[in-house]
């Protein structure tokens, strides 16, 4: 893998919620250290929550 690049590990499109985007916010903030970011995109009623390793 290139530095700097992301590498998406996974995502699941699930029913949006706007309480989303604090667990995404929770989530990146206590798992930096562990070389995974958490993404979110909304399309629709739908939320896609993706993971990628740094």
């Amino acid at each position: 893998m290139d530095a700097g690049k992301l590498e998406l590990i996974a995502k699941k499109e699930i029913t949006y919620n706007d309480e989303l985007y604090k667990l995404v916010d929770f989530l990146n903030k206590n798992l930096k250290n562990k070389h995974v970011i958490f993404g979110i995109s909304k399309s629709d009623d739908k939320a896609i929550i993706s993971i990628y390793e740094i």
